[in-house]
């Protein structure tokens, strides 16, 4: 192990340390192998790897909201997720198949390098609490005081934890649950208890779909401020030729896509952005990025992020049946009142005050969206020291076009990079699968690339 305080100069053979072992950081370490770049995968948590918060659910009903024909983890092999599952008919490659399918999908691959590669992948559950550069390269501080060098690191952190709305948090945790994937959200639940969903998003959709499942009978009153449901894919398509980017921005660009929209439906308009969506982002300024955050945001989301045709239906008969009502208005107070959540909630758009009650609250407002709330513990010591800095929207790290963090006063780190959820503030569209495995399949290359010239 390196001390910290003593100067060391890579010799290109040092590994790529990598901190989070989800989805993105597996995916790194598996093109990272393929390239014969040694590396470290950190995952404290053991049950998490290569699956992270997406795809570590244990619930079959909860489905991918991709079409398998486009879940490959690699960019430039886009049958290999087909071939895995043993698809070969056109009507099997329009299938949306379950989550934890492909969390095994991954950790398999994953199981793979590690016993083809001729490069070193090691896989370790310790916890890293920082990371500082030394030399040419750098050291993760692990909890035991420990250290692991490495000749560069890669923060792939994932989602952050969610975390209750304020008016919430005095609520004895019994009545009120903070994180919905933890497995308590249903236990020793009244099946005929009313309960209540803080979010109307796409994790509010997997908690109704487990909830159904186990057979819960009383009302679920899902409640956002706008009350939006997501939207459902086609049965198949729509097949999107590519077209040039809008030359239009703000205000005229919103236009343009609703425009396009009645001319060729949403879908279609909406899937035609997707490969310009981050440099349609990075072309508008903080304000009228902001701008989108505070307005636009949770319709785009709906309509981006879709549900399979199955789940949707179902969802709609849910509603139809009375047992799922959606809500749109915003929390004003919430109290334990016995063994039931009092709350008192105002509807859009009125000065109404309306009251429920509800043997649980759920929390489906997604993941913690403010960098600087973040519980992760290595995250907090490199914002402490400056080598980080948060995005211009605190919603991860401010990131160059290389993935490389930049520090307080804006200067790229040479050796510390940053991928998926964390770089959403710079990237945008850095959530879903197709769109990480090009950046990890680009970053991978940059590593390696770095690699050769060290050796040279």
């Amino acid at each position: 192990m390196q001390e910290l305080g003593m100067k060391r100069a890579s010799d290109g053979n040092d590994p790529v340390l990598i901190v989070g072992g989800g989805f993105s950081g597996t995916l790194l370490a598996i093109n990272l192998a393929r390239l014969g770049v040694p590396s470290v995968l950190f995952e404290r948590d053991q049950t998490a790897l290569a699956k992270g918060l997406a795809f570590g659910t244990r619930h079959p009903e909860h489905l991918l909201n991709v079409r398998a024909s486009n879940m490959s983890a690699f960019p430039d092999d886009p049958q290999h997720f087909l071939r895995w599952l043993g698809f070969s008919r056109a009507e099997q490659a329009n299938r949306f198949v379950p989550r934890l399918s492909y969390g095994q999908y991954l950790r398999e691959i994953l199981l793979e390098s590690l016993g083809r590669t001729t490069a070193r992948l090691a896989i370790r559950s310790d916890n890293v609490v920082d990371l500082r550069e030394d030399g040419d390269g750098v050291i993760a501080v692990l909890a035991n005081g420990a250290t692991v060098p490495g000749r560069a690191a890669v923060l792939a952190l994932g989602h952050f934890a969610p975390r209750l709305p304020g008016l919430c948090r005095d609520i004895p945790s019994g009545l009120a649950v903070t994180d919905p994937w933890r497995g308590e959200t249903l236990a020793d639940l009244d099946p005929d208890a009313p309960l209540l969903l803080l979010g109307t998003g796409l994790t509010s959709v997997d908690v109704i779909l487990s909830l159904d499942k186990a057979g819960h009978r009383g009302p679920i009153t899902a409640l956002s401020r706008r009350g939006l449901m997501p939207r459902s894919h086609l049965p198949s398509g729509p097949a999107v030729d590519p077209v040039p980017p809008p030359a239009v921005r703000g205000i005229a660009l919103l236009r343009a896509v609703r425009a396009r929209a009645q001319s060729v439906g949403w879908h279609h308009a909406v899937d035609e952005l997707r490969p310009h969506t981050r440099a349609l982002w990075q072309a508008h300024d903080d304000r009228m990025q902001a701008r989108f955050l505070r307005h636009l945001r949770p319709y785009w989301d709906v309509h981006r992020h879709r549900l399979a045709p199955t789940i949707a239906t179902r969802l709609a008969e849910l509603v139809n049946e009375g047992r799922v009502t959606y809500r749109a208005g915003r929390l004003v107070e919430a109290r334990q009142a016995g063994n039931r959540v009092a709350v008192t909630w105002r509807p859009r758009g009125t000065e109404r005050i309306e009251q429920l009650e509800a043997a649980r609250v759920i929390n489906c407002i997604g993941p913690e969206g403010d960098i600087a709330q973040a519980p992760e513990p290595l995250l907090k010591a490199l914002l402490a020291r400056g080598t980080v800095r948060p995005d211009t929207h605190r919603m991860g790290l401010d990131v160059d076009p290389d993935w490389r963090v930049r520090d307080e006063g804006g200067n790229a780190s040479p050796r510390i990079h940053a991928v998926g959820p964390l770089t959403k503030g710079v990237a945008w569209e850095i959530i879903a699968v197709p769109d990480i495995r090009h950046q990890v399949w680009e970053l991978a290359r940059q590593l390696a690339a770095t690699r050769e010239r060290v050796i040279a």
